[in-house]
Order: structure tokens, then C-alpha cells, then sequence
């Protein structure tokens, strides 16, 4: 009986330095692939080694604890981040995809996105938490024995020392080093200021890219007065939109143009984004896709500078309030109109507040009009996107989308999400027709008028699994509408069938505004007869863009 008591305490702190080494190498696996799962395991190892050391003094036990637990604390989380990163995004946080969200993030909106993410979020919080909580105790339970009852023999302590010697070769290396999470995050936190700063100061780079303009000379093909609108919807999915055979009826304002503009109005069936988010996504549109991220500017034309020197006046109509956004392309306009001064994700304000703007724009007298109009869309929150008391999908329990829904097994928050989606679809769907409308009545008599929506990209709201929110992992993340009318003449109802990608949409926009310059793609054209698709690269198995 006495010897069993005499081995407990060595049982206690064995079994408590397994569990700090099983949560480590979880939390490990979690975050990197195997290779690099090995590299960053011998960098967590010193500290667990370090327990095995013999301390007496209680101020160097105290010291010793506070330490294991900070880096035994850091590795955890950090594995949580990426683990999570990578099951929503496929995405590492270092990657262009999570930099550019978190430069383009206030404070205040990761806070927001957290709590719209709850959830999805709760189980995993609580089981690190708990984690954490247990990490305490158990560190406390392997520091816990005497100098003598921890004694190690001569042996055993040359061992260590030869682990802590390799474990010490792992710190010196950099590229391995960096991946320390004490390491990584602040310089993570870094490279996102860097990044935020860049964005920040772009005046050079648009100077640059208005003499890529005068280069380039544009001009217009016609004499003819014009006004073109450019709608730009967010997180739209146009697998949501009954023009685009949706169960709910989401589109009704859309349909009915379509019925009354006929061949006038193109919906474009087989649209797709080529980013997964607003600044990418935006910034592929407007340099016809070839926007070079090490030299922005460069020789890279820039659809609004093309605009202007080719005398349009310009005007950015918007409901975001976005740092990259504004300093890469809306501060190029003539005219700047930014509605929100409520960023995050939490902003109330509704697209419908922009029409005003955009109906002082089309009553410019100038002769011609490029009017980009940025709207708030579908962004989550959701429920935000459309007036308090605009939800007319909250009563479609058991309806053929939830039904369909509930049968793929999706979880009861998701199919809310759904319909609180399906709801801003509904009110985002007037909020566009009206800009058509707008731009038919505000033609003067001998002007020619063209319109173009498309949104940037699409959403994930249960298609594909228990997710709302962006995508960049599955085809919903890319699913976008494209819809195309002009006053003057009707299109060829074929064109409709075709591929489209909305980082050559700038081509397009181009044929609506009338422009020629030296260097154009009539191939990316989707309007032009020899339009030539390709299918762009993106992180999605089996995706099928006929479709």
C-alpha cells in the first residue's frame, strides 16, 4: 500500500507531461502538413523537456510554470487558428487570401465576423478553452514534485541535454524558426500593417496607371453621346437568384426586365469570379485581369483610367467603407460618393440609400458617363442587407429549398443563414433593377446607354456543406451573376450559353463603352465573335464552369 502511494505522484506528473505532449502534437497536426508538422513539433519540444528538469527553488517553479504555459498556451491556439483557417478557407494565415482580409479588417469587424462565426465556432472555442484550462493543471502536476523525487539519473539527463542540442539546431534554422508561433504571429501581425500601409498611399500608383492610359491612347468609336453603368454586387450567388432557376422566388424585379427588355437584357448563365474575395476580385475586374501584385501599376491598364482619357467623366457610387477599394479604384473617379460611414460588418446601411447619388450622376449633363456603382449586397451579415421587417423567406420552413436542405443534412443555424441570404437576395435584386431603370429614363433622346452587373464573388450558405460565408474552397465561393443591356441594339441570345469570368469583364465593359486602344484582347471579349474561354485556375475539385 505505502509503495503505491510512494509511485503516485510519479504516475501523476508522467501521465500530466503525456497529455501537455498528446495537446501539443494535436494542436501540431492541426495547423501544418506532416513535413512541416515534424519541423514545428521539435520546436515545441524544449519547453516539455524543460519540465523534466529538476527545479527546487518554488520562485524558479513559479517562473518555470508561467513560461511552459505561455508557449504550451501559444501553440495550442495557434493551432486552433490555422486548424480553423484551413477547414473554412484552405487557407494558411500567411497566405495573400487571409493577409489581404485581415489588412482590409478593422478591430471592430473581426470582432463582428467572430460573432457571426459563433455557431460554426462555440464546440471548437469551448474544447480550447478547456484545453487550456487542462494545460494549466497539467503543467502544475508535472512541476509539482521535489528536487529528490524528480532526481534524473546521469544518464537520463545526457539524453535530454542531446534532445535539447537537435531541438536547439531546429531553432537555428530560420525558415523552420518562423514557424514558432511566439515568432510567427507577430511578424504576422507585420506584414499586415506593412500591407495596410502599402494600400494606404497608392497616389503614385494611380499616376502611374493614368499615364498607362495616355500611352494607350483610347479612344471612343462613335461620336455619340453615352452613359454606362457599372453595378457591382457583393457575395452574390447566383445559384439564390430565381432568374437563374432558383426554387425561392428572389428575383422577381430581374425577371421582369428580362421578360420586358427582351434580347435587350443577357443574362449571362455560366458566370464565375476568379477570386473568392472583394479587393482580389476587384482587382483582377478593373485591370482585365492582368493585375501584377509585385508592380501594380506597372504597364497595367486600369479600366477607369482608360475611361477618363478617353473622355468619360467617372463617377464611384458606393455602399463599402474599404481602404484597399477606394485607394485602388475609386479614388481614380472623378466623382467619389462613399454612403457608409459605418464600417463592419454590423453597418446598417442598405443599398437603397445609394440611389440618390446614382440618380444625381445620370442627370450629369456631360456627355459621357461611366457611373460604378459598389453595393453592400449579400455581405454577412445577412440580415443587415434588407429593412428590418423584409424578410419574406422566415415563414419557408419545410419549403423545397429547406427541405433539400435538411435532407443534405445541413444544420438548422446554416438553413437560417439561408434564409436570411435568400432575403437579401430578395431586397438586392429592387436595389439593382432600379439602377436599370434609372439609366433607361436619364437617356437623352439620341444617347446610347449600357448597363452591366456582376458581383465580385460569390457566397457559400450550405450548398456545399455547414458554412455561411465566403468560400474559397468550394464553386459557390465563385458562382456569380453577369447580366449585360444597351439601349441601341439587342444581343445575340447565344452569347448567353458562354463561359464567362469576371477578371476579363473589363473587356466587355469596354465594347459597352465604345473604346478601342492599342493592345486589346477582343478574345476575352465575351461579346466579341472570336471570344476564346479559358478556364481559369481555381482551388475547387471537379468544378464544371458549363455549368
Amino acid at each position: 500500500m505505502s509503495d503505491s502511494i510512494l509511485k503516485r505522484p510519479a504516475l501523476l506528473r508522467w501521465g500530466a507531461l503525456g497529455l501537455l505532449a498528446l495537446a501539443c502534437a494535436g494542436a501540431v497536426l492541426a495547423g501544418h502538413e506532416s513535413r512541416r508538422a515534424a519541423q514545428v513539433g521539435l520546436l515545441a519540444l524544449p519547453v516539455l523537456l524543460w519540465l523534466l528538469w529538476p527545479v527546487e527553488r518554488p520562485a524558479w517553479r513559479r517562473v518555470r510554470w508561467t513560461a511552459a504555459f505561455v508557449v504550451i498556451s501559444a501553440f495550442l491556439v495557434d493551432g486552433a487558428v490555422r486548424g480553423f483557417l484551413q477547414r473554412e478557407y484552405q487557407a494558411a494565415p500567411d497566405s495573400s487570401l487571409v493577409l489581404a482580409a485581415a489588412a482590409n479588417t478593422t478591430p471592430r469587424e473581426s470582432i463582428e465576423y467572430l460573432s457571426s462565426q459563433l455557431p460554426a465556432m462555440a464546440l471548437a472555442v469551448a474544447a480550447l478553452v478547456g484545453m487550456l484550462a487542462l494545460a494549466g493543471v497539467a503543467i502544475t502536476l508535472a512541476t509539482r514534485m521535489a528536487g529528490a523525487e524528480a532526481a534524473l539519473s546521469r544518464r537520463a539527463r545526457i539524453a535530454l541535454l542531446v534532445v535539447l542540442a537537435v531541438c536547439a539546431l531546429a531553432h537555428l534554422s530560420k525558415p523552420w524558426r518562423r514557424h514558432h508561433p511566439l515568432l510567427f504571429w507577430p511578424a504576422w501581425t507585420q506584414q499586415v500593417a506593412d500591407l495596410r500601409a502599402n494600400w494606404a498611399d497608392q497616389q503614385v500608383q494611380r499616376e502611374q496607371l493614368m499615364r498607362n492610359a495616355v500611352a494607350a491612347a483610347p479612344a471612343m468609336t462613335t461620336d455619340t453621346p453615352a452613359t454606362v453603368v457599372l453595378v457591382l454586387g457583393e457575395s452574390v450567388n447566383r445559384d439564390n437568384m430565381s432568374l437563374y432557376g432558383y426554387a425561392r422566388a428572389t428575383t422577381p424585379e430581374l425577371i421582369a426586365l428580362r421578360d420586358e427588355e427582351r434580347s435587350r437584357l443577357l443574362t449571362l448563365r455560366h458566370a464565375w469570379s476568379t477570386q473568392a474575395t472583394t479587393v482580389a476580385s476587384l482587382s483582377g475586374l478593373f485591370s482585365f485581369g492582368e493585375r501584377d501584385e509585385d508592380d501594380p501599376a506597372g504597364s497595367t491598364q486600369h479600366v477607369i483610367a482608360l475611361a477618363k482619357r478617353a473622355g468619360y467623366k467617372v463617377w464611384w457610387v458606393s455602399n463599402h467603407d474599404d481602404v484597399a477599394v477606394d485607394q485602388q479604384h475609386a479614388r481614380l473617379a472623378d466623382v467619389v460618393e462613399m454612403i457608409n460611414r459605418q464600417p463592419g460588418r454590423s453597418s446598417g446601411s442598405l443599398d437603397g440609400e445609394l440611389l440618390d447619388e446614382v440618380e444625381q450622376a445620370l442627370a450629369d449633363p456631360a456627355p459621357r458617363k461611366l457611373v460604378v456603382v459598389h453595393l453592400l449586397g449579400a455581405h454577412p451579415h445577412y440580415r443587415l442587407r434588407m429593412p428590418p421587417n423584409e424578410h419574406p423567406f422566415d415563414d419557408d420552413d419545410g419549403d423545397a429549398v429547406d427541405s433539400a436542405m435538411a435532407r443534405d443534412g445541413r444544420a438548422a443555424w446554416v438553413r437560417e443563414f439561408r434564409q436570411d441570404y435568400d432575403s437579401a437576395i430578395h431586397y438586392h435584386d429592387r436595389i439593382v433593377a432600379q439602377t436599370l431603370r434609372l439609366t433607361r429614363s436619364h437617356l437623352a433622346a439620341g444617347e446610347r446607354g449600357a448597363w452591366m452587373f456582376v458581383s465580385d464573388h460569390g457566397q457559400e450558405v450550405g450548398h456545399s456543406g455547414d458554412h455561411a460565408g465566403h468560400s474559397p474552397g468550394t464553386a459557390a465561393g465563385y458562382r456569380i451573376p453577369a447580366l449585360l443591356w444597351r439601349s441601341d441594339a439587342g444581343f445575340d441570345t447565344s452569347t448567353a450559353s458562354r463561359p464567362f469570368r469576371a477578371d476579363w469583364a473589363g473587356w466587355t465593359l469596354a465594347e459597352l463603352m465604345q473604346l478601342r486602344w492599342s493592345g486589346m484582347h477582343d478574345e476575352r471579349n465575351v461579346l466579341h465573335a472570336t471570344y476564346a474561354w479559358q478556364a481559369p485556375a481555381l482551388p475547387v475539385k471537379d468544378v464544371v464552369f458549363e455549368r
